[in-house]
């Protein structure tokens, strides 16, 4: 069995690998190719552990990957996401590699929001607002830049703003600011990604400019609401997995429950998209939301490239098992 490090899986693929792994794990998932039970959560004492198994029709690998999330880390000095990912062979269930789950968690995630950019965001998009700067918003700001022509990074979190736009500076052209506020960040901007664990709004349509798409990937419980329901009512509603969305996704589950909104407001999934079953953006002006909970046929999905690239490129340790 292979070992790889979080530094193994960084090298192994680039962003715009990912977003078209990340695509064919949601073409799949989306037209019926994919086994992927809804994941379980098991709450901790300092937050919940995760585990998200999948299988892609076809693929010679399946996936497990197991993640704790414990927001109160960060007072700690320690990340709020610890994971891992176990890798089989699909026939015989041979364990083949344990790879690190954080990195790969927030390449994928990131890829997804690539994707829906690329899918529905307007062609010349070149403002970006990030509510949130952890290590999942560096990865969104690296997906939506490899998608469109990013000339402007805004930034606005409670803590660690100042730190990511100096990283920034030193990996993008783009102008990279600090936004005092979550509406000076919103003010204007084409795309934004909210990426915080908050339980209140961050994004209100009233910040929104039109035609502005925005990625909603923080919040993955149903008591978590980043974005607003004015913002749901007024957007063309897209979603990683309809079920997932349904049962974890508070941005829809809190106006659902408060008689807002039903579930034909979802549009479509992603994957649809994709594969052509349904339209992506109707017109320049209208606002798109693309609200992800996180899906195992991602990690399925980017795993096996993964892998393929460490064979390839001689990543990671062999051990016995």
């Amino acid at each position: 069995m292979r070992i790889l490090t979080a530094d193994d899986v960084r090298a192994a693929v680039d962003m715009r690998a990912a977003i078209d792994a990340v695509r064919a794990g949601f073409v799949a998932l989306s037209t019926g190719r994919a086994n992927v039970p809804l994941r379980g959560v098991l709450e901790t004492p300092g937050g919940v552990l995760l585990t998200m198994p999948a299988q892609i029709e076809g693929a010679p690998v399946s996936a497990v990957k197991v993640v704790s999330v414990c927001p109160e880390n960060r007072s700690h000095g320690l990340p709020t996401i610890y994971a891992a990912v176990l890798v089989t062979d699909a026939q015989t269930g041979a364990p083949l590699a344990l790879m690190d789950g954080g990195v790969l968690t927030a390449q994928r995630t990131g890829a997804a929001s690539g994707l829906a950019t690329d899918l529905l965001a307007v062609s010349q998009a070149s403002i970006l607002a990030v509510i949130g700067a952890g290590v999942q918003a560096r990865t969104q700001v690296a997906a939506v830049c490899a998608v469109r022509p990013i000339t402007e990074i805004r930034i606005f979190s409670l803590f660690g703003a100042e730190q990511m736009a100096d990283e920034l500076r030193e990996l993008y052209p783009a102008r990279v600011v600090v936004a005092p506020s979550a509406p000076a960040a919103l003010e204007d901007a084409h795309v934004v990604v909210a990426a915080t664990n908050s339980k209140t709004p961050v994004v209100h349509l009233d910040d929104l400019a039109p035609g502005a798409h925005i990625n909603g990937i923080g919040s993955f419980t149903p008591e978590m609401q980043e974005i607003a329901a004015d913002v749901v009512l007024a957007s063309r509603v897209v979603v990683d997995h309809r079920a997932s969305a349904w049962a974890e996704a508070g941005d829809l589950i809190i106006p659902r429950n408060q008689g807002l909104i039903t579930g034909d407001i979802v549009h479509a999934e992603i994957g649809e998209i994709a594969a052509g079953l349904k339209e992506g953006r109707h017109d320049p002006h209208e606002i798109t939301f693309f609200k992800s909970v996180g899906n195992a046929v991602q990690d399925a999905a980017l795993a096996q490239r993964v892998i393929a690239a460490a064979d390839e490129r001689g990543l990671g340790i062999d051990v016995a098992w």
